[in-house]
């Protein structure tokens, strides 16, 4: 495509949102270009070769939340997207026992019963309530926020779909959405379960990417966002994409490359410009001009708002509920290069391991919600906690993310404060990355003599190279009063009064890649 300076819609910010929202819109017929301040798109969600030889999915780790829909409508498969299940989840226990989920009903249940007959038999049936309840959830996450104080026709209409669609759930999903939305993680699975490591890993779920513990009330909430995963029509499914979580962002650039859409690198937005209370364009860095109709920003709404529009064009209480928009990230990331797999001892393996199972999926080290909670506690006080690691083995499943024999390492590392006392400096990154390692080693040995390289990414980390305030994963703390027309401001609306600069933020809060 040929470059100019005139189009029917700038977006800024070439992540996953931003490039699906490019896609979208010249599938319209528009003309539309997408302004990436890094040299590489894929915001948060991008694959690079750390260390030599070894591709790690460098910020985020698992895909699930990427709609089926837009995988559907972006023909997605055509242009390379490719999601590897995963088959297992293991948990190692400080006893020495460990506990699995398997992509089997019957070996789950089975494996479930060795810990607890009680805990086997509720499983189902929490199952089942869980994703009634995300069933009932999800159509609301597809439907445009209405503001309830507005009068006009468009949020009438919402107000009327989701009165409609409410009207649709019987008293007792309403009840049970209702409780799910403000209950706490540990009350909830504390309800169902006896089993300590079975709540803790369900509770881990509960406090992806936000400062919050397990008895947090919200939390349950958190957990049943997460329990929406899809993968091809599979429900609670996750996954890995085929060289990583870039290789999401790649098919989608590839996508909107067909249909036509003007992707620039290092195009750095410096200014929205607003003429007559509307935004018009922008300014670059480089001092480059564009101007267009609508302004759309993949960007986090700090960022957009407080940053790119300047203020005078905003009112006030605008500009404050922005600013006490809360958007801390707690999360960060360890990559790892190894030489050979960790060994745990919980379920140790001999030879090449090449036919360990626990290695091709998740291993969470969450053994109780109380050592989740103590995690909590030092990061609520800026401290780097007993760090609390979930990490996958991608290149078990996808051999080209490592040399032959080789294997990378994806670390999620719960809990990360942004605010640590002190800052984030070398020394603090080195004592998040031996806090990882300390608590791995203490179920699988031989781990430091398996490393070959090592990579720590701390909230600032993420916040200074992919450009996300806080470093926050959701672009926004995922908190019952930050979402649908909550978020991110009281009315739900992400643009001042006539104002035509909005943000895909919105929709942040279903990523394609935590």
């Amino acid at each position: 495509m040929t470059s100019s300076n005139t189009y029917d819609a700038i977006i800024i910010g070439g992540g996953h949102n931003g490039l699906v929202a490019g896609a979208y819109l010249a599938r319209a017929g528009k003309k539309v270009v997408v302004l990436e301040r890094r040299p590489i798109v894929g915001g948060a969600a991008v694959t690079e070769e750390i260390f030599p030889g070894y591709k790690f999915t460098e910020f985020s780790y698992v895909v699930s939340l990427l709609r089926p829909e837009i995988i559907r409508d972006l023909e997605l498969p055509k242009h390379g997207l490719k999601i590897l299940p995963l088959p297992s989840t293991f948990t190692p226990m400080e006893n020495g026992d460990y506990l699995a989920s398997w992509d089997d009903h019957d070996l789950t249940r089975r494996e479930l019963y060795r810990h607890s007959p009680k805990d086997a038999e509720a499983y189902d049936e929490y199952a089942r309530v869980m994703a009634r309840a995300a069933k009932a959830i999800k159509p609301i996450i597809n439907l445009i926020p209405p503001d309830p104080s507005s009068m006009s026709i468009r949020d009438l209409m919402g107000l009327l779909k989701v009165g409609q669609y409410a009207a649709s759930l019987s008293e007792k999903e309403l009840y049970m959405v209702a409780k799910l939305a403000t209950q706490s993680s540990a009350d909830l699975l504390e309800e169902w379960f006896e089993t300590d490591a079975l709540k803790g890993t369900k509770a881990a779920s509960g406090i992806i990417g936000t400062y919050l513990g397990p008895r947090s009330p919200g939390t349950a909430y958190v957990l049943l966002h997460h329990y929406m995963g899809e993968i091809d029509g599979a429900f609670r499914a996750w996954g890995f994409a085929k060289n990583g979580s870039g290789g999401v962002s790649g098919a989608i650039f590839n996508a909107t490359k067909a249909l036509g859409v003007e992707v620039r690198v290092n195009s750095s937005v410096q200014q929205v410009k607003v003429k007559n209370g509307r935004a018009v364009g922008v300014i670059l860095e480089n001092g480059d001009e564009l101007t267009s109709k609508v302004v759309m920003s993949a960007a986090d709404p700090k960022r957009t708002f407080l940053q790119f529009v300047e203020q005078k064009h905003l009112p006030d209480d605008f500009v404050t509920s922005i600013q006490n928009f809360r958007a801390r990230g707690s999360s960060g990331k360890v990559n790892i290069a190894l030489s050979k797999l960790p060994n745990f001892t919980a379920m140790p393996y001999t030879g090449n391991g090449a036919n360990s199972v626990l290695h091709r999926g998740a291993v969470s080290i969450s053994p109780s919600i109380d050592y989740i909670e103590r995690a909590y506690d030092d990061a609520k006080y800026g401290q780097i906690s007993s760090a609390l690691p979930r990490h996958d083995l991608p290149s078990m499943i996808d051999p080209d993310m490592a040399p032959p024999g080789h294997h990378v390492m994806s670390c999620f590392v719960q809990y990360a404060p942004y605010d640590l006392e002190g800052g984030w400096n070398d020394q603090r990154r080195n004592e998040l990355g031996e806090a990882v390692i300390a608590t791995i080693e203490q179920y699988a040995p031989n781990i430091r003599e398996c490393i070959v390289g090592m990579q720590v990414i701390s909230p600032k980390d993420i916040e200074a190279i992919a450009g996300i305030t806080g470093g926050n994963i959701f672009h926004g703390e995922l908190l019952l009063h930050q979402i649908f027309f909550l978020r991110p401001t009281r009315n739900g609306q992400t643009s001042a009064p006539r104002s035509k600069a909005t943000t895909s933020a919105q929709a942040a809060h279903t990523p394609a890649a935590a």
